[in-house]
């Protein structure tokens, strides 16, 4: 019973972060508007958060924007237009999600160059490793050595 009141707190915490800071008064009364509003809101960023959509964000400034998204879609524009109009506005740093262009093929790249130059060095290492040999018996030890040894150990018995 104890662990079960526990679960239940620990869901209510974690589900405490997925409140939505749109307002009543910011949403549209046609359904399907604000759906597509929302849809949209969740993929522009917060320009004061940074971290976050501004669906999600209490900024006076995301407010600003879920306002105006919303404004765009009752005058008529489609998504791509309100986005365009956004990413001009602010630049490609609006977007949560930035588009597929020449100056971010880098960042869209940069992950699968990551996965496959790991995937290429456990490769070269593993052959490194295959080939070398290893030998299982230890060096003999020259007959210096093996005087010096001798000598240590009879200093150490007396």
């Amino acid at each position: 019973m104890r662990l079960l009141k526990l679960l239940a707190v620990v869901f209510t915490l974690m589900n405490a972060t997925l409140a939505f800071a749109v307002q009543p008064d910011e949403m549209l009364r046609d359904p399907a508007l604000e759906l597509r509003a929302r849809v949209l809101s969740k993929e522009l960023r917060c320009m004061v958060c940074q971290n976050q959509s501004i669906d999600d964000s209490d900024a006076p400034l995301a407010r600003d924007l879920r306002i105006l998204v919303r404004e765009r879609i009752q005058s008529g524009d489609s998504d791509n237009q309100v986005l365009d109009f956004l990413v001009a506005r602010y630049g490609e740093f609006v977007l949560l999600k930035p588009r597929l262009s020449g100056h971010t093929i880098l960042l869209w790249a940069m992950p699968a160059g990551v996965l496959i130059a790991g995937i290429f060095a456990l490769v070269l290492f593993a052959r490194k490793r295959k080939t070398q040999t290893i030998s299982t018996a230890p060096d003999k030890l020259t007959a210096a050595e093996q005087a010096r040894l001798a000598a240590m150990k009879t200093a150490r018995d007396v």
